[in-house]
């Protein structure tokens, strides 16, 4: 009796032996004997790992046990005194024995400064000196080691003992000796070899399961399964509706299943032999005999279409077998393919239209491509009207009804002369039966398949109609544009003489899809259009039109919206009291509204925090604590000890709007730059707040950009803001300006400002000249981001238009500076403001000589007004205040915010500056009842 692999051995153990060599070599065999290779590797190296483990674990808890029993006898009470006793060992070798025995350790030896031992768990070693390296014990450090030598290995502890006065007096010794830590490995021992055992088991019997389950499966992978698996490989074969040819390297045929037999008409037995014996044509024979590659090749055997593939097929040891050629009949899809081509063409424009249109997002230009993209593919002539509202970004009106006149935006034709009407006309459509009128009405595309029948679209234009139709005009598809409901524009496809073949259904359905594509394109222009109108409106609104008269700087600006949306970039020229002047320029992360919005706001908050006269960095400092604030009441954020975001303000605790709307969005990300240029000493502060440092250009021309502290973005918050000085003599110029001049993303930074530096080095130009010449070279073609450019030529102020005094500390000293204050300004010709400007100085100085300090000085400013600064080295501020009638003091003040065009303190790092403005010419005097005594009047208190 045979079995599955041939006859069948007699005798159980001959049959036990058959059926493991067979097993032995099956893939379930070796799949085992591997996988048992692997977890018997792996347990060996994991026993290995966990061995070496537990000895260095082993050897560790010794150090810190030594280290632990060594510290802490070293630091018991009494140590230190029993080292100066008379016979230390008979005091610490009782207390060393018990320690020992507490904490676990072998030995705790106590020995003096010079090694000698006072105390061992080995009485012979006593008054013997301890081995090895004491010297970094000795030098107060504590340390462990693993010693090597007498008495025995061990791993110890050395910590020094110190007295009062935190001297070394002697040294404590613990350990445990490396034979016991050995120990502790070697017990473990059994306990890793039995899991080692144990994982042997378990990975041994996990093969044997996988390796069973793999046997189920395969079954051995005997003959008769082969014998099975190649029948079944037959059936399949010569089943399916494909024809299948297989040709050896000779040439001759090997396999034909039956579809292939159909289809090439072979003769009953063809294989084995020659392909130009098959009575095949010889194009066919051909063919099949070349072994070229063909990928869906059309031939025509007899009278069916086939379709050929060829492939080699895989080589054996470097040698062709041949290869398989499949057939495949294509007569019935024949007659399919016009069909076939004409929808892949449409699915092509489909997606080139996707592409093509709404690439600008201007209205205009999204009905050009339109019209662009379906000439000549689909239509002769395409024309595009919008509603006037559409073309200017307004919302069109959701009147029900038809809408009777449109303007053309867009016209494409095959060929320039078209009859009809050009761009710009205004297109009416007045009779209801039109295709054009119909297809508003309707709410779809209308077909005119015959223009000459079409009575309506002649009536509507009895000349314009004639004109069309003599030029060859013959078929019409009209669609509305509708997009969210709303009627755009109307799109309408022509065909003239061209193309003979006139629209159909298909045609229709196809425009219809087109004009619903490029209806939400030219709405996404439209809404773009007019958001970007309402920011540019809003951030021209909010930016300086004029610059404010200052003689500090010679100004000019430049600011240009990004093409793709207005940002939040912003500049501003702010006059500072003392002839000061600040420059500013900063940029808000972001476009549209939301964004012009935000850089309204902060430009305010700057010219508030600049009434302040704060240096940059304070400034920068403030200007950040109030967009934290803002950040917190837009996002809904809680401060600590804060309560909830104000209902009123309609926004929920998540910062979501309770109206549905969208979030809004937090001010972090804004820069700025902000700059002081003092006319009169040259000095200019500065200070960033995460924006681009500014270029300096010296007299000479020499162009540099210096370094500015970092400064985190604006909203970040968590690191102060610190200022840079520099010192400008006249003639430099500050360029300031934003990201956006400089970088984009065919250009990065550095390369930015090389070329900034190269344009500003041109001499002989003035600031507006430089504005223009800067644009010029470094403007792109489509800014992605919004340009902010301010150039400042620095001036000084001429040293005689200056006047200072050092005031003594006494009130003699304010007549005096009083008298030289008139004097120079009779030398300036100023007489009309004397009286006002001797009043002014009479009570800043005498307030600054009563409540200041040391040193007072008076300085007198000619520049576009009269500047009186009195300065002292205190820092405490006046108030004005209204005095009663029985108050001796207090109206000081009040006559100098009376008197004074305007008046205010700046601190200085070393005291404060009161000033006041005055000017040139002298306007009508208040009248005092009495004529006023300005000797009588330094006697006045604040």
């Amino acid at each position: 009796m045979t079995g599955r692999f041939g006859r069948q051995p007699t005798g159980w153990g001959s049959r036990l032996s058959a059926r493991l060599a067979r097993w032995a070599h099956s893939v379930a065999g070796q799949v085992f004997a591997l996988q048992a290779m692997i977890v018997l590797l792996l347990i060996a190296a994991a026993a290995a790992a966990l061995l070496f483990q537990a000895r260095y674990d082993s050897e560790r808890d010794a150090r810190h046990r030594s280290l632990a029993a060594a510290e802490a006898f070293a630091h018991a009470p009494g140590i230190a005194s029993a080292l100066v006793a008379a016979d230390p060992t008979a005091v610490l070798q009782p207390l060393a024995e018990e320690a020992r025995r507490g904490s676990g350790v072998d030995f705790i030896a106590v020995m003096n400064t010079d090694g000698i031992r006072y105390t061992d768990s080995r009485p012979e070693l006593i008054g013997r000196r301890a081995t090895g390296d004491l010297s970094r014990a000795l030098a107060g450090h504590a340390f462990t080691e693993t010693f090597r030598g007498q008495p025995s290995d061990a791993v110890r502890a050395i910590v020094p003992i110190r007295n009062a006065e935190g001297a070394v007096i002697g040294l404590v010794g613990t350990g445990i000796e490396v034979e016991n830590v050995s120990q502790v490995v070697e017990g473990q021992l059994p306990l890793l070899l039995g899991a080692a055992a144990g994982a042997l088991l378990l990975g041994t019997g996990g093969a044997a399961l996988v390796s069973g389950r793999l046997r189920r499966q395969t079954r051995g992978l005997g003959a008769a399964e082969m014998t099975r698996i190649n029948e079944h490989h037959e059936a399949v074969l010569h089943a399916v509706r494909e024809g299948v040819v297989i040709v050896d390297a000779d040439q001759r045929l090997v396999l034909a299943n039956d579809e292939a037999r159909r289809l090439l008409g072979l003769p009953p037995d063809p294989e084995n032999r020659h392909v130009t014996d098959l009575g095949l044509d010889p194009r066919t024979a051909e063919l099949l005999a070349s072994g070229e590659v063909v990928t869906d090749h059309v031939h025509l055997a007899g009278d069916r279409l086939l379709a050929v593939n060829v492939r080699p097929t895989a080589q054996y040891k470097g040698m062709s077998t041949g290869s398989v050629v499949t057939l495949r009949d294509s007569t019935e899809l024949a007659a399919l393919s016009g069909r076939a081509e004409v929808a892949r063409g449409r699915l092509q424009l489909l997606y080139d239209a996707g592409v093509r249109i709404g690439t600008t997002l201007d209205v205009v230009r999204t009905a050009e491509e339109l019209s662009e993209v379906a000439v000549p593919r689909f239509a002769d002539f395409v024309t595009v009207e919008l509603l006037e509202p559409v073309l200017h970004g307004d919302e069109p009106s959701l009147a029900t009804g038809i809408y009777t006149e449109m303007r053309r935006a867009a016209i494409t034709g095959v060929r320039a002369d078209s009859p009809l009407q050009p761009v710009g006309d205004i297109i009416r459509f007045v009779v209801p039966t039109a295709p054009m009128a119909a297809a508003l009405d309707a709410g779809h595309a209308v077909l005119a398949a015959d223009l000459n029948a079409a009575m309506g679209w002649r009536a509507q234009d009895s000349q314009g109609t004639r004109v069309a139709l003599e030029y060859g005009l013959h078929s019409l598809i009209s669609v509305p544009l509708q997009a969210r409901g709303v009627v755009l524009g109307m799109a309408n496809f022509w065909r003239a003489a061209d193309t003979p073949e006139a629209f159909d259904e298909e045609d229709r359905s196809f425009a219809a899809e087109l004009g619903a594509r490029a209806a939400v394109s030219i709405d996404n222009a439209r809404r773009f259009t007019r958001e970007h109108e309402m920011a540019v409106t809003l951030q021209r609104s909010l930016l300086p039109r004029v610059l404010p008269a200052q003689n500090a700087v010679d100004v000019a600006f430049r600011y240009l919206p990004a093409k793709a949306g207005v940002g939040g970039d912003w500049f501003d020229v702010i006059p500072l009291p003392g002839g000061r002047v600040a420059l500013v320029v900063g940029d808000v992360v972001g476009h549209g509204v939301h964004a012009a919005a935000t850089m309204g706001r902060l430009r305010t908050a700057v010219h508030n925090f600049s009434t302040l006269d704060l240096p940059p960095d304070e400034l920068l400092g403030h200007l950040d604590e109030l967009i934290n604030r803002i950040d917190q009441n837009l996002t809904g954020t809680v401060p600590a000890g804060g309560g909830g975001v104000d209902a009123a303000a309609g926004y929920g605790p998540a910062g979501n709007a309770s109206d549905g709307t969208a979030e809004p969005a937090a001010v972090t990300g804004a820069t700025c730059l902000y700059a002081v240029y003092d006319p009169v000493s040259g000095r200019c502060l500065m200070a960033s707040a995460g924006h681009p440092g500014p270029a300096l250009v010296r007299p000479g021309g020499h162009v540099e950009f210096p370094e500015l502290p970092a400064g985190l973005p604006l909203g970040v918050g968590g690191m102060p803001f610190e200022a840079a000085e520099f010192m400008l003599p006249e003639g430099s110029r500050l360029v300031l300006f934003t990201d956006g001049l400089v970088e984009d993303r065919a250009r990065d930074f550095d390369a930015g400002l090389h070329l900034l530096g190269e344009v500003l080095a041109r001499p002989g130009r003035s600031p507006d000249q430089a504005c223009s010449d800067v644009l010029a070279a470094m403007l792109f073609p489509v800014p992605g981001d919004d340009i902010a450019l301010l150039v400042a030529d620095t001036r000084m102020l001429e040293a005689d238009r200056i006047a200072e005094w050092e005031v003594p500390g006494e009130a003699s000293a304010v007549s005096r500076v009083r008298n030289a204050g008139a004097a120079q300004l009779a030398a300036w010709g100023l007489e009309e403001i004397s009286f006002t400007t001797e009043l002014i100085l009479s009570e800043l100085i005498t307030n600054a000589i009563r409540y200041g300090s040391a040193p007072v000085r008076v300085r007198l400013l000619r520049d576009r007004s009269l500047v009186c600064e009195v300065s002292d080295g205190s820092s405490t501020s006046p108030h004005l205040r209204y005095a009663a009638t029985t108050d001796e003091g207090g109206r000081g003040l009040f006559l100098v915010a009376q008197y004074a065009d305007r008046w205010g303190t700046r601190y200085t790092e070393r005291g404060k500056v009161i000033w006041a403005e005055l000017p040139l010419t002298g306007g009508p005097e208040p009248q005092a009842a009495d004529p006023l005594d300005l000797d009588a009047l330094e006697d006045l208190a604040w």
